[in-house]
């Protein structure tokens, strides 16, 4: 008995949801997010080629702002083609290893955002803290070690996750709630004991991102005593312009991501309407609008962008 219910209730397939009720409609609907895709790949895309050819953007907070890039191209990369596959071709049926696969992918490249954040925050305190030494702590030597530390930490912390949950896939529903394979919707295909998956994750989830934004707070405590110090008005709102990206990529990063993880898990009985725009706002939305922060707010970048565009074009210091 015990090995036919291991044969039956074992899927194969997963069935992954565009959005639910708008089925009809999702040619419409793939509109906006096909053009958050072409505006993250070829803003950061942008970013990259613009911090990577001139010479005068290798400082490091450039050179965290393009690991920043990176990340944000990785997480467009591993979800767009099932995005594609079930709003433009309605193929919506993946195999269970490719999905864990994805998804292996898409929360590894989360915790490299995450990391690279705490890296960005942890740039911006010693530039206003201890602007002195800025050059001596984050040396290219240091900035190198930070990078694989991050890449290392992302893989390292997501990788026993497929293979708990590769073995614990007992239930007979295959259907997720996304386009793409998120970790708590695949717990939900978990019918057996979820203790050790609900333990590890929930290890996973506080040891880095969680540690990481109460990094970015600590930090940003030590760069207000820091500024709030500085007698001159003018300093103090250069201080505070400088952080200001910084600022607007955090809270867009940490704010679905914690809304989309309450859904998750104190959502049961909400539309799921709402988990599926939140999956998309946290997923989609950081690596599109990311690249526009940086390119608005940083003057360095702006500049330069102008001067790729319009090369004739003479700017004012």
């Amino acid at each position: 008995m015990s090995s036919l219910n291991n044969t039956i209730f074992r899927p194969s397939v997963f069935k992954l949801v565009g959005i639910p009720g708008l089925e009809a409609s999702h040619i419409w609907t793939s509109l906006p997010m096909s053009s958050m895709y072409i505006v993250s790949l070829l803003g950061n895309c942008t970013l990259l080629f613009i911090i990577k050819s001139e010479r005068s953007l290798q400082a490091p907070m450039y050179i965290f702002l393009s690991m920043l890039a990176v990340t944000d191209l990785g997480l467009s990369v591993i979800t767009l083609p099932t995005v594609i596959n079930v709003f433009w071709f309605n193929s919506t049926e993946i195999i269970v290893e490719n999905c864990l696969l994805q998804m292996f992918f898409i929360h590894s490249f989360s915790i490299m955002e995450s990391s690279v954040l705490l890296a960005m925050a942890f740039d911006r305190c010693i530039a206003i803290c201890n602007p002195l030494r800025y050059t001596s702590i984050l040396t290219s030597t240091v900035i190198a070690k930070i990078g694989v530390a991050i890449v290392i930490r992302g893989l390292v912390t997501i990788f026993p996750i497929p293979f708990l949950l590769k073995r614990s896939l007992t239930c007979r529903n295959n259907s997720l709630s996304h386009a793409f394979c998120l970790h708590p919707d695949i717990m939900k295909m978990v019918c057996s004991d979820k203790m050790l998956n609900s333990i590890y994750s929930m290890f996973a989830v506080l040891s880095t991102m969680g540690l990481d934004a109460m990094c970015i707070i600590l930090s940003y405590v030590m760069i207000l005593r820091s500024v709030f110090g500085i007698a001159s008005v003018e300093e103090r709102l250069k201080a505070f312009n400088n952080c200001a990206s910084h600022v607007c990529v955090v809270l867009l990063f940490y704010g679905p991501m914690i809304s989309l993880s309450m859904i998750h898990k104190f959502g049961e009985n909400l539309s799921p309407l709402i988990h599926v725009f939140m999956a998309y706002l946290h997923f989609l939305l950081p690596p599109a609008v990311n690249p526009i922060v940086y390119g608005i707010k940083t003057k360095e970048i702006h500049k330069r962008i102008l001067r790729k565009m319009i090369p004739n074009r003479v700017h004012q210091k």
